[in-house]
Formats: structure tokens, C-alpha cells, sequence
């Protein structure tokens, strides 16, 4: 199956659908697609069968694969034309990791032909501290000895581990000591690690929030294990259907789940504890936007009610830029030998000067500023998009908006159905996804909901694009 034009008769291979319950293929071959695009196992241009010949090799019912071939249409993932059947479109192709983040998993704002893009992951880049940033560089090259430049420790530079611990325990309430704290490429990488360590441990299945970020389930894979979806109810991760997977091991988002907006509450943290303790497992928390609240208190790390049962991730893609490819792991001690030891193996350890600029800029101050003058900025922004949407959309309800990068939208069914209005938004140049994109819940009856990232848009591309939705009913 190529670019030109050449389709492989085994999609069975590519897109397995034999395991789902009949009910469910629909839902199953449209994740299935959307992965197989974002990863580039289905590369831009590349011809699709046609509905007939894909649900033969799939053995499923044409309608079944129309039905997908529309939704995608829609999306941006696939294109057609009229008589030259259907092709892998480019504009909705999510970057490979753009970070841990269970949010850099989506498209780079900015794609062709999209006036306004809603899709959560980006931080607005413009923000970055070029100047503050330069000058740290210059202090590090100044007085970083010649012997500093040889091959790092893999654990990480010891002073940006020791600037770490400071800043996660003074900011996140983690209990932090520097030995503990693995310097890593991103929370991808830090996933990726605790997953090799836990196969090589024994385990084969982790569990990860339903809906939450598709990425978990992407790099567990990777590390040779199986993920299982744990739904969520209004405190958080739903207690007894964590209990009946029989899973030991699952990631949750606590502080602002990913994408519903949840702040997990005090007690359902609790229940989560006793949980792990009960079977001896270990919660993975992601921590990936908790620097950013606007209407509440902070929410403390997970990880500082019980250091030895929860590894704790985080990284500067939300707050600096994820290009930077820098982030961290905090664990257990018992594990801390095993990753330190995957970590040597995978690269070496991460650049030294990068690490030594990143350790000079928090303990210099600059760290602190950049996230007050984001917190400004994408509070302002969260507060255009919110009353924009009110001013545009009546009756509609926005929920997650005190803390993070992105809202949650649920607008009546008059603005709809949802399949029509994301076709209607996507003629008129606006980028976004749905709610049901992150998990395996169908859409609601007469229902849309939406992830709306505003952080990387100025303001008046938000009342832009808010405008433009609005055109779309």
C-alpha cells in the first residue's frame, strides 16, 4: 500500500477489527483509521479501497465502512472527490508524540487550509522567553567546565535534578529528592521507560482513563504491553470498574483529566490509594498541564500522598515548548534502578547543555515568571472563548475552563447533528475534535461536545473561529 496508489489486499492486518463485538466495529474501524493516519502507517495520498472492497477484506457491511469513510471525510483524515474515490488527506494528521502530552498528540495548529485551529495540545509558542532564554545560554557556556561536556549521567545533569526537586516540591507538593528523579526526552519517554521496566517486571496490561489521551495506549504498545479503558464518573476514574479489570498498574490525569477537565476529588484520591496499595500496584500520574489553574487552588501532585505507590511525570512542553524534548520521572525507589538502567541503554542521556540552560533558568528565577506570564495570558484567552461561545452559541455549556489549556463545549442538538456540524466546520476552514475522538463512549443523542484548546490562539482567532462555528448551524 502506497502513496501511489497500490492497496495492500491485507487490511485485516492494519485495521483488526475480528476482536470487537459486532455492536461496536463501527466505532472500532473509525479509531482504527484515525491511528493508522496519525502514526503514518496510512501515509498522505495514499489511495483507499473502495467501501465495497475494504469491507470485503474486513468482512463487515459496506454501510459500516461508508459510514467510517464520511466521519473521516469530515474529520480531515481521509478526502475524496467525485468519481477518483478516496484518499488520506494531511490537515488532521496528529505529530507523532508532540509529547506526552496527552495533548501534543493532535495536528500542529497551522495545517493547510484551516483558518482556525481548536485542537488541543499547543502551547502558544509566541510566549517563549527567546530573550531570557539567551541569556541563560550564555551564563551556561560561560561557566560550564570542559569535563561537563563529556557523556552525562543518565540519570540527568545533578543540578537540574537538584532544581527540580525544588520546584516539584515547592510547586506541586511532591515529595522530590534529587536521586529519585530521572531527567527525560518528554513524558513520552518517561512513559515508554516505566513501561519496558514493567514488562520486565511481569506485567502485560495497564490500565488508562476512558476517555483520555489516544498516545498512553500508543507507547504502552510499543513497550510490549496491552491497555484496557477504565471509564471515569465526576470525582475521577471510576473505582469499581478499576477493581473488576483485575489491572495492577493504570495512568490518570488527577490534577485536570485529560480531556474531560475533572479535577479528581479529595476522596475519590483516596479510593485510588487504597486501591494500589490493596493489589500492590502503581498509578502512573501525568501530570501535564498542572502548573496552569485560573478559578481554584492548585491541586497537589498525587504522587506526594504516597511517593512509593505512584510514579509521577511532567514535562516543560506546556509551560516552555515541547520542542525542547525535556521532561522528568519521579519514582518509586523501587524502580529507580531498573529505569535509570533503560535510560543509559535507550540514549546515553539527554543533551548536557540543554539540561544545564533548563537547571539555570528555574533556579534563576526565569522559570517562575515564564509560567505567570502564560497563567496571565491563557486566563484572558480562556475568558474570550468562553464568553464568545455564549455570545454565539445560546444554550450551549462549557465545562473545564478552571484550569489547563482547553475547554469542554456541549451544545444542543439544534446546532446539530454532531457529524454535520464537524463537516460544516471543516468546509469553513475551522479545525477541532470531538469528545468522543479520546474515548469509546458514542456521541450523546442530540448532543455535541467538543475539546476546544484555546492557549496557542490569540484573541481575535478565537472570536474568529467562534464565529466561524457559528456560521456552521
Amino acid at each position: 500500500m502506497t502513496p501511489s496508489g497500490t492497496n495492500s489486499p491485507a487490511w485485516e492486518l492494519l485495521l483488526p477489527l475480528g476482536a470487537a463485538p459486532s455492536r461496536k466495529r463501527g466505532r472500532h474501524l473509525q479509531e482504527a483509521l484515525r491511528d493508522a493516519v496519525r502514526t503514518g502507517r496510512l501515509t498522505t495520498g495514499t489511495r483507499m479501497p473502495s467501501s465495497r472492497a475494504l469491507a470485503a477484506d474486513l468482512g463487515v457491511s459496506r454501510g459500516l465502512v461508508t459510514e467510517a469513510y464520511e466521519q473521516l471525510t469530515a474529520e480531515g483524515y481521509l478526502r475524496s472527490g467525485r468519481g477518483s474515490g478516496t484518499w488520506v488527506g494531511g490537515a488532521a494528521r496528529a505529530a507523532t508524540d508532540a509529547a506526552h502530552d496527552p495533548t501534543a498528540r493532535d495536528a500542529a495548529p497551522g495545517a493547510p487550509d484551516v483558518r482556525v485551529d481548536f485542537r488541543a495540545g499547543t502551547p502558544d509558542l509566541s510566549l517563549f522567553p527567546r530573550a531570557a532564554w539567551a541569556a541563560a545560554h550564555r551564563s551556561v557556556l560561560t561557566r560550564l567546565p570542559h569535563h561537563a561536556l563529556g557523556y552525562p549521567d543518565a540519570r540527568g545533569l545533578p543540578e537540574l535534578r537538584r532544581a527540580l526537586a525544588e520546584l516539584l516540591t515547592r510547586r506541586r507538593g511532591a515529595v522530590a529528592a534529587p536521586e529519585r528523579i530521572v531527567v527525560c526526552s518528554g513524558v513520552a519517554q518517561a512513559t515508554t521507560l516505566l513501561g519496558l521496566v514493567l514488562r520486565a517486571r511481569g506485567l502485560r496490561t495497564v490500565g488508562v482513563e476512558d476517555p483520555g489521551s489516544p498516545e498512553h495506549g500508543t507507547l504502552f504498545a510499543a513497550a510490549g504491553l496491552h491497555t484496557v479503558r477504565l471509564p471515569l464518573d465526576p470525582e475521577g476514574p471510576a473505582i469499581a470498574p478499576i477493581v473488576d479489570s483485575g489491572v495492577r498498574v493504570m495512568v490518570a490525569t488527577p490534577a485536570h483529566q485529560f480531556p474531560s477537565g475533572i479535577a479528581c476529588s479529595a476522596s475519590r484520591r483516596s479510593e485510588l490509594l487504597d486501591w494500589e496499595r490493596s493489589v500492590g500496584g502503581l498509578i502512573i500520574e501525568d501530570d501535564y498541564d498542572g502548573d496552569f489553574r485560573y478559578d481554584r487552588r492548585p491541586v497537589g501532585a498525587l504522587q506526594g500522598l504516597d511517593p512509593e505507590h505512584v510514579a509521577y511525570t511532567g514535562s516543560v512542553s506546556k509551560s516552555l515548548a515541547p520542542g525542547l524534548r525535556l521532561g522528568w520521572l519521579l519514582a518509586p525507589e523501587r524502580l529507580t534502578d531498573e529505569i535509570i538502567a533503560r535510560k543509559r541503554t535507550m540514549d546515553l542521556g539527554n543533551p548536557v547543555l540543554d539540561q544545564a540552560l533548563l537547571a539555570e533558568f528555574i533556579t534563576g528565577g526565569g522559570y517562575d515568571r515564564q509560567l505567570r506570564r502564560c497563567q496571565r495570558a491563557y486566563r484572558d484567552r480562556r475568558d474570550v472563548l468562553v464568553s464568545a461561545l455564549a455570545e454565539r452559541f445560546p444554550g450551549s455549556q462549557v465545562s473545564g475552563i478552571a484550569a489547563g489549556l482547553h475547554v469542554i463545549v456541549r451544545l444542543p442538538g439544534r446546532y446539530g447533528p454532531e457529524r454535520r456540524f464537524l463537516e460544516r466546520a471543516a468546509a469553513r476552514g475551522v479545525a477541532l475534535r470531538p469528545l468522543s475522538d479520546y474515548g469509546t463512549e458514542r456521541p450523546e443523542e442530540g448532543v455535541i461536545r467538543l475539546v476546544l484548546g484555546y492557549a496557542h490562539l490569540a484573541p481575535a482567532e478565537i472570536v474568529l473561529g467562534v464565529g466561524l462555528l457559528a456560521g456552521t448551524k
